[in-house]
């Protein structure tokens, strides 16, 4: 396909998604519907329709209207690329402009942050706020975790370079590298195939860094999901870790990866739990994902003042529930992929008022203008 014919996909499928659909569901019916595309125009479709949903708002405002082929053209322009090289109307390619959508707009550029939060996060950054949306429309980058139970930094980079893969160092924890994005060779790695480095964020790492995980510790994993903390604290604690996840499905694929990773990882259910205590408990509570909305740029537009409330109210249970497992001298760890203070100091601050016997005693505030995603993490003890 023709990079104008995958301009005209890509607006078929954001109209599905303006609809309600899901952007995994849309891509996924185009190419079943489309059998004709490779798999090299897929990704670029899906590169494209990722681009449209980081720039929801603008792209709106620029195109001139919120449907599919006027957010493509709003995109285009925002992105410096001539929209009479797409819009040809010849082959494939979505029709020329018309005389209306050839006026350029001249108004203010929305931030393509939802209105519910925007607020919050002008605030909160200050003047870094534009430096915020501008990262915030980019795409994250790449990052891998050095699995300190299989490596070395210095090894890893080595076995990464023997199989064409340049990497950097990532100064926000000493595990973390930064690859090519979009370098398809990783999966089929030594490195990765061994164990030696997972794929993850250089701020997740830095989150779990932060709580200190020690050689002889009791750890447990409160909210595990797809297990890339449980394993990075296995790593850094050089023990094993107990994990739970209120839905265990979610950890379908752990064994697997803690085999891979050499991590002694036990599995424990709810009711196992209870009279049970750890020296360190991190919980990594559900949350919006705004930190990670260049990753998943869907959840900004799908994100409510219910879905919030929602979230705060778990957060709060998450809070409430893992503070009677911690033992004496022990400490709480919470964390969440959010940028929003409702998520983070916020709710701190409720759970200590609410306690009365817990204390923060320090906290970590990252952002993409740090280099990875947003993340949050206090660190909590009793008083």
């Amino acid at each position: 396909m023709v990079p104008a014919a995958r301009y005209a996909a890509a607006m078929q499928v954001v109209d599905r998604i303006r609809t309600g659909t899901r952007a995994s569901v849309a891509l996924r019916d185009w190419g079943r519907a489309n059998r004709f595309a490779g798999s090299g125009d897929r990704r670029a479709i899906g590169d494209i329709v990722h681009d449209v949903l980081r720039h929801w708002w603008s792209s709106a405002a620029v195109g001139g209207g919120d449907g599919g082929r006027l957010r493509v053209l709003g995109l285009l322009r925002l992105t410096g690329v001539d929209p009479a090289s797409i819009f040809t109307g010849t082959g494939h390619a979505p029709d020329e402009l018309s005389a209306e959508e050839a006026v350029q707009f001249q108004g203010e550029i929305p931030s393509d942050l939802p209105s519910l939060v925007e607020g919050d996060l002008r605030q909160r950054f200050g003047d870094d706020f534009p430096g915020l949306v501008q990262a915030m429309r980019g795409r994250a980058p790449l990052d891998l975790r050095v699995n300190l139970l299989r490596s070395s930094v210095a090894e890893a980079e080595a076995a990464l370079a023997a199989d064409g893969i340049t990497v950097e160092q990532v100064p926000l924890c000493k595990t973390a590298l930064r690859a090519p994005a979009g370098d398809r060779r990783l999966a089929r790695s030594r490195a990765y195939l061994d164990g030696l480095v997972e794929l993850q964020d250089a701020s997740s790492q830095a989150a779990v860094a932060f709580a200190e995980p020690r050689p002889g510790e009791r750890i447990l994993d409160y909210c595990t999901g797809a297990g890339g903390k449980a394993l990075s604290l296995a790593a850094l604690s050089n023990g094993p870790v107990d994990v739970h996840d209120i839905a265990p499905e979610r950890m379908r694929d752990l064994p697997e990866r803690a085999r891979r990773a050499g991590a002694a990882l036990t599995p424990r259910g709810t009711s196992a739990l209870q009279g049970r205590h750890w020296d360190l408990v991190f919980a990594d509570a559900p949350c919006s994902g705004s930190g990670s909305w260049r990753r998943d740029p869907e959840g900004r537009i799908r994100l409510t003042a219910e879905m919030l409330a929602a979230l705060r109210t778990a957060q709060a249970q998450v809070l409430d529930v893992c503070a009677p497992l911690v033992a004496p001298g022990g400490r709480l760890v919470y964390a969440t992929c959010s940028m929003l203070s409702a998520e983070n100091e916020d709710a701190v601050t409720d759970f200590v008022n609410r306690t009365g016997n817990w204390r923060v005693c320090r906290t970590l505030s990252l952002s993409p203008l740090n280099g990875g995603d947003g993340f949050f993490a206090a660190w909590l003890e009793r008083t």
